[in-house]
């Protein structure tokens, strides 16, 4: 394969030879970026990009940049519209891969959008970067969500007391049998919720919440929800990956798709209730999730996802060549 050119400095135009080698975020690497390292080039990044300067950032020589699932050079989408960076803050790191997760808020001319961003470091510096912004004045409004509340959620902080944590595999496992279970949703559960599970979705509580009003759903908690079939319309949880673990804290953070053919209409709980979908056109949601698992157990999921067209394919997961600066 051929070499590709890479400006690895904006300002001043130095190219770099860089190979298309794809990197997989699932891989553990031997990472020499502890949790200090890592949240200091979440700062960064954030920094640069508020201040729409690429060249602040410290770039590896190779990058793979995405924005709602769609690769892009850097200093384009967002990069080119942010005006700045709201007070929400959640972050998680995973040393052992060299992995960080970002949640907050990012605002642009029209609007102020839910914003939820990965990075993986290599030697120090940046080499992946996958965002999703949600920009809701531009989501389908099949289903009408209540206003985002966004608190500091301490719980991610935590530390676990060593009993009531699960290795790396495991924790992956947990959290993949929660798509399992949400996958053509009939009632059957492959993971475990614990007693006080909670959901944020895009900025949402969407488990014990009678504001979320859809399907009568938003006033049952994680593990009656999907005891009852609630998500029969989920056709496909795909292309998942879990790039980043931390074992102390039980955190996983998931990427992946959700598809809906929009062909199921009507449809019957498990308590015998029939019930409409209220998704009856072909689309995918494109997600990042966080995992809080406790003791074996689902504790407390935060998720942004978008809606991208149906079917869409992953960079992640296919070759996809490396950005560059725009």
């Amino acid at each position: 394969m051929s070499k590709i050119l890479h400006c690895a400095i904006l300002a001043c135009c130095v190219c770099l030879p860089v190979s298309a080698q794809q990197s997989y975020p699932n891989a553990i690497n031997d990472s020499d970026c502890d949790r200090a390292c890592l949240f200091g080039l979440v700062d960064q990044y954030l920094a640069g990009l508020t201040a729409k300067d690429p060249g602040s950032v410290p770039w590896a020589d190779t990058v793979m940049f995405t924005e709602n699932n769609v690769p892009l050079r850097i200093g384009d989408g967002l990069w080119g519209t942010i005006t700045g960076i709201g007070d929400y803050d959640l972050r998680v790191a995973d040393e052992r891969a060299g992995q960080a997760a970002f949640f907050g808020v990012v605002d642009e001319p029209q609007f102020s959008s839910l914003y939820a961003m990965r990075i993986r470091a290599e030697k120090g510096r940046i080499a992946e970067v996958e965002t999703v912004v949600l920009r809701t004045e531009t989501e389908p409004k099949s289903i009408i969500w209540p206003e985002p509340v966004l608190e500091h959620k301490a719980l991610f902080y935590d530390i676990l007391p060593e009993t009531q944590r699960r290795p790396r595999d495991r924790l992956i496992a947990i959290a993949d049998g929660y798509f399992d279970t949400l996958q053509l949703n009939d009632g059957t559960l492959f993971t475990t919720f614990h007693e006080d599970c909670n959901r944020m979705e895009n900025g949402t509580k969407t488990t014990n919440n009678a504001a979320v009003a859809f399907t009568s759903v938003g006033t049952l908690g994680c593990e009656e929800q999907f005891r009852q079939g609630n998500y029969r319309y989920d056709d496909r949880l795909r292309a998942r990956r879990f790039p980043l673990v931390d074992e102390e804290r039980g955190l996983v953070l998931a990427s992946g798709f959700i598809d809906h053919s929009g062909r199921l209409g009507e449809y019957t709980l498990t308590d015998g209730r029939m019930i409409n979908s209220p998704l009856r056109y072909p689309h995918s949601f494109y997600l990042l999730e966080l995992f809080r698992i406790e003791d074996g157990k689902i504790r407390q999921i935060e998720a942004v996802f978008v809606t991208v067209p149906y079917g869409m394919a992953s960079p992640w997961q296919e070759p996809a060549l490396p950005s560059i600066i725009w």
